[in-house]
């Protein structure tokens, strides 16, 4: 096993949105960034994990694709023996990947299938993922080769938002939501700190398909800061996670969503 002397971090789902946005400022930092998709397609380059890749090296960080599907064990463990095989550490992951419906769907009609999909893909994965790699970590630690392992969770302000035609998207994410405090709690006593980062309004492929509905809800209001956010918005808490600034605030929700939560007469 080959220990980097880099520090190593894996953000799933970082083949696009929110992920790419952070896979590229953690090489700018000097982290060796694992690029995870569930598609990844070597002979694609102007878009998806290959395109990520190419724009990491070009501003001279390090990275590597590992394709998985988070929802399935094996390649969740496959992901974990790649870390071990090719880096021998992991500093930092950060438990982005996920979908939202494929169709919305008001919760009187929605289909088991899709309720299914969302909890397999946004729920069990990372749950699972952070529980085998929180067990490497813990590993490293006692090894001496990481002193401070760090896990974000990417949740939504839609854990507490209702959305009653995307009904299973929300309960995946509230349930995200708590998955990120227990490992928190277990974590605690490893020296491992957990964030959970909830996005609000993000400009990404995945609300791409209700670009008009949001822009006339920021048009007229909705938030106190009157744009979009975009990937490097989140990033940018991902970082201060990397650095530990937020160590001692581990358990706590730091909400990217232009002050939406704050209420208003």
């Amino acid at each position: 096993m080959t220990v980097s002397t880099k520090p190593v971090a894996l953000v799933t789902g970082s083949g696009q949105g929110i992920g790419r946005g952070i896979a590229l400022k953690l090489a700018v930092e000097g982290y060796t960034v694992v690029i995870n998709d569930v598609v990844a397609d070597p002979s694609v380059t102007d878009k998806g994990p290959y395109e990520v890749k190419a724009a990491i090296e070009a501003a001279g960080g390090t990275a590597a694709i590992c394709k998985a599907d988070i929802s399935s064990a094996a390649d969740r463990q496959m992901m974990g023996d790649f870390i071990d095989k090719e880096f021998g550490r992991l500093d930092l992951l950060v438990n982005n990947a996920g979908v939202a419906p494929r169709q919305r769907a008001d919760i009187l009609e929605a289909t088991e299938e899709s309720f299914e999909r969302l909890m397999n893909i946004n729920l069990k994965g990372p749950y699972f993922l952070t529980q085998l790699l929180a067990n490497k970590m813990i590993g490293y630690q006692k090894a001496g080769i990481v002193e401070v392992p760090r896990i974000v969770f990417i949740t939504s302000m839609s854990a507490y938002v209702s959305s009653t035609s995307r009904g299973e998207y929300c309960v995946s994410k509230a349930a995200l939501a708590m998955g990120a405090t227990l490992f928190a709690d277990r974590l605690g006593e490893f020296n491992i700190p957990v964030i959970q980062i909830a996005p609000g309004i993000i400009a990404t492929p995945m609300t791409s398909v209700v670009t008009e509905k949001y822009d006339k809800l920021i048009a007229g209001g909705i938030l106190p800061t009157k744009r979009w956010g975009q990937p490097e918005d989140i990033a940018g808490v991902v970082i201060a996670v990397a650095h530990g600034y937020l160590d001692y605030s581990t358990g706590n929700v730091i909400e990217v969503g232009g002050g939406f939560h704050i209420r208003r007469l």
